[in-house]
């Protein structure tokens, strides 16, 4: 009797699961038909699977709190001029529909690096934009506020955080979030304990998802993907940079970890705080009249200088929000696309875009890491490669270490930059942020040091491709049919 009872509870639970994986809003169809099948190819594993990784449920409180929040900390009116935004504004008006920021103009928008490093040496650039945020905070005199999804305790990590304990202790407000998975060891460690004895406020973001006891709920491996930094308000950082080493010696056989990371002051600014404190005052609870004062005011008038926008994506925005705005950013081009990420796993909407640009005249070039510190993201990409090459698209694959760059340029002209990556974590899952930049001269800026990680890279030919054995092409296959469930 018992196993009949228990027989039909465990049939019942699965049908329940199907059902749920085929109903749950924003998701896409193949996603759906992905976890179809491992929920019914493996049960008591998919079961298990799909209460771990198959919801991206960060709990009914916290969403309500950062709508509260983002609705309270919302945009000011646009201050760029019109004719400023002619040439993208289809994509700006997109990207604003996410978080509602609008193009702003007087900024200046700086690509931090070494401008005398050969693309031999790139990892100079990343040691160059970490020294250069450390000598801001140094400066600080009202508050610092720092936001990464990977901290290490190594050389470059501990100055960031000795320099936080620093001003902290000469009485500048400094509030520090930290990703709980991505800084795991970091705030589990010395240097978290450091922060906290100077003063510094803390937070390791979502480091308590929703659980039925001991067992999460939702995806376990939610991740805030993102990098800002803030200094008195007047100064912030963004593009793909960790607070680490290029060594990343967490994973030293991969190294360097090639960056991308810009000193932006003037309006932008206001948006980087309220990026930030969308996501502090959420999840602390803190009053943000006391931090949003020291944002350049709203309505100054617009100098000369770079026109810009930032918006952020996460499971608190509309679904496919990240996918629209890559997607839109692929099809503003008219004559060039120049590309780098260092994971791709497209999905749909997204490949067909990237497959489309050269058959509408556009000459796409794609930079990638040619070693990947994930097998199965490698598989996966590599599996869009013949279709990619078939369109037209030019595949480059970068020897140099892990080209961890996020960025698109469009017609060198526009510029797409931050920390998404063009994978389903970073257009399903993850908090992220990016910039949308309509300014030739910081473009073009961005296009030379694409151009020098092209430099040194190796064009994937479409022979080598099709002479991929069986074996390797049914790995690749299937990685890129798990992938929307990973």
């Amino acid at each position: 009797m018992w196993t009949t009872f228990w027989m039909a509870f465990y049939y019942l639970a699965h049908l329940a699961l199907v059902v749920r994986a085929i109903t749950r809003p924003n998701r896409t169809p193949a996603a759906r038909a992905a976890w179809v099948a491992v929920i019914l190819a493996v049960p008591f594993v998919g079961f298990v699977c799909y209460l771990a990784l198959g919801e991206t449920s960060i709990g009914k409180t916290r969403v309500r709190r950062l709508h509260e929040a983002e609705a309270d900390l919302a945009e000011v009116p646009a201050i760029a001029p019109a004719a400023a935004v002619d040439r993208g504004r289809s994509l700006s008006d997109l990207c604003r529909s996410i978080n509602g920021f609008a193009p702003v103009a007087g900024n200046s928008i700086q690509l931090l690096g070494d401008p005398d490093a050969p693309p031999s040496e790139p990892k100079r650039d990343s040691v160059a934009g970490l020294d250069r945020l450390i000598a801001d905070i140094d400066g600080a005199r009202e508050s610092v506020h720092l936001s990464f999804y990977i901290w290490l305790d190594d050389d470059h990590g501990g100055k960031v955080a000795d320099a936080v304990a620093a001003a902290a202790t000469r009485g500048v407000v400094c509030r520090v979030m930290a990703d709980a998975l991505g800084s795991r060891a970091f705030v589990n460690g010395p240097r978290w304990k450091q922060l906290g004895a100077a003063g510094v406020h803390l937070l390791a973001t979502l480091n308590d998802i929703p659980r039925l006891g001991p067992f999460a709920l939702g995806r376990i491996d939610l991740r805030n993907h993102r990098k800002l930094a803030v200094i008195d308000g007047r100064v912030a950082y963004c593009g793909s940079q960790n607070c680490a080493d290029p060594e990343f010696r967490v994973k030293a056989e991969f190294a360097p970890w090639i960056d991308l990371l810009f000193r932006c002051e003037g309006p932008i600014v206001d948006q980087a705080q309220r990026l930030f404190l969308g996501t502090w005052t959420a999840e602390t609870g803190e009053e943000q009249t006391s931090m949003v004062g020291t944002a350049p005011a709203a309505g100054e008038p617009a100098g000369a200088g770079a026109v810009a926008q930032l918006y952020g994506t996460g499971p608190t925005t509309r679904g496919n929000a990240m996918s629209d705005s890559l997607v839109g950013a692929l099809y503003e081009a008219r004559h060039e696309l120049l590309i780098t990420t260092p994971y791709l796993v497209p999905d749909e909407a997204l490949l067909r875009a990237l497959c489309a640009a050269p058959r509408r005249g556009v000459a796409t070039t794609l930079i990638l890491p040619a070693r990947n510190d994930s097998k199965l993201v490698a598989a996966a990409s590599q599996n869009a490669y013949a279709a990619m090459l078939d369109g037209g698209v030019e595949i480059h694959e970068y020897p140099l270490g892990i080209l961890h760059s996020k960025s698109i340029t469009i017609d060198g002209r526009i510029a797409l930059v931050g920390s998404a990556n063009l994978d389903r974590r970073s257009l399903e899952l993850n908090f992220e942020n990016n910039l949308l930049i309509l300014d030739e001269e910081t473009t073009q800026a961005i296009r030379a040091r694409q151009l020098g990680y092209l430099s040194v890279s190796r064009a994937v030919p479409r022979e080598e491709v099709a002479a991929w054995r069986l074996g390797r092409r049914t790995v690749q296959a299937t990685a890129a049919i798990a992938s929307p469930v990973l």
